[in-house]
């Protein structure tokens, strides 16, 4: 009988509940609204938080607080370029004037100029023989137990480095025969309109 009349109570307290849409919920703090405007405070608090941060912007533009910030009035520096993944390491060697850095980062610099570098070489043994010693040192460094940055910088492909040398190359070769060529007729036009006006005088 004792539990019967528990049990009884405890599904009259359910159904109370039930009738009851205050009791035992926690409030929904989410779907609360601004009783004048009706959006979410949520919303509210982040668009009065904007706009106090673009006053604070506004009154610190008007006090000259940005004005003697590096850059201040110039151009963005390098904009329009294809991007380098290896811009600030190029920046810091600038910056700083280093002359001896990390291997890791000795590396990713060489690795960055290797195209250059071999494009000042006069035959493909030589690119074949600067491309195998970069292979050597970037082997190298991977097996030293050294501190510092560790070292990503990836293996080249010879046979596709010495084919990408001899079609850079070419291109040269083919642009400065343009520009040649391009440089001859100019004189001869020159030449043609000389004479033409020797012949008026």
């Amino acid at each position: 009988m004792t539990a019967a009349r528990d049990d009884h109570h405890a599904d009259a307290d359910a159904d109370d509940a039930d009738d009851d849409p205050g009791a035992a919920q926690a409030p929904d703090r989410g779907r609360e609204r601004d009783a004048r405007t009706g959006q979410a405070s949520a919303a509210l608090r982040v668009q009065h938080q904007a706009r106090w941060v673009e006053l604070q912007l506004q009154r610190a533009m008007e006090r000259g607080d940005f004005d003697d910030l590096p850059g201040y009035g110039k151009p963005l520096r390098d904009l329009g370029r294809e991007h380098d993944p290896d811009w600030w390491l190029k920046r810091l060697v600038e910056r700083e004037q280093l002359t001896v850095l990390p291997p890791a980062l000795q590396l990713r610099k060489d690795d960055a100029d290797l195209e250059a570098h071999l494009d000042r070489l006069p035959t493909e043994r030589e690119v074949r023989g600067e491309v195998d010693d970069f292979n050597r040192r970037v082997r190298h460094a991977r097996m030293q137990l050294q501190g510092g940055p560790p070292v990503i910088t990836p293996l080249r492909d010879v046979d596709a480095e010495v084919e990408a040398w001899r079609s850079r190359r070419d291109e040269r070769r083919a642009a400065q025969a343009e520009a040649l060529r391009a440089q001859r007729e100019a004189e001869q036009a020159e030449r043609r309109a000389r004479r033409w006006w020797r012949r008026r005088g």
